[in-house]
């Protein structure tokens, strides 16, 4: 099931457009720590934590990653802004097939009134 679920939510073109966009993780040289885990395992674990609404503690045991490893590389990669660097790389990619169609958009935005002596 890992597999097949892990596949699904990070397919080969993403990883492929992925990969060289995640930063490096290189063990302490002083030893320690945990394992390495697969990258795209982890990187499969946050998708379906942040596509399903399920909570980090709730995250499947068939994903071969713990919440705390997922939670930690998530945050990682949100301050190394991955998630910036990757929507760019997919929006590269569709516009470079002509997949992308910007003949209308939508825009969403909210405006709300300062309070009288706000600044």
């Amino acid at each position: 099931m890992r597999v097949d679920l892990s596949r699904r939510l990070v397919p080969d073109e993403l990883w492929e457009l992925l990969a060289p966009l995640m930063p490096k993780f290189v063990s302490r040289p002083q030893g320690g720590g945990t394992a390495p885990v697969e990258e795209r395992a982890v990187f499969a674990a946050v998708v379906y934590v942040l596509t399903s609404g399920c909570a980090w503690r709730h995250l499947p045991e068939s994903f071969g990653v713990s919440p705390a490893t997922a939670h930690r590389r998530f945050s990682v990669w949100t301050e190394a802004g991955l998630w910036r660097r990757l929507h760019r790389a997919v929006l590269d990619e569709l516009g470079a097939r002509g997949d992308l169609d910007w003949s209308s958009a939508i825009v969403d935005a909210a405006s709300v009134r300062a309070k009288s002596g706000a600044r």
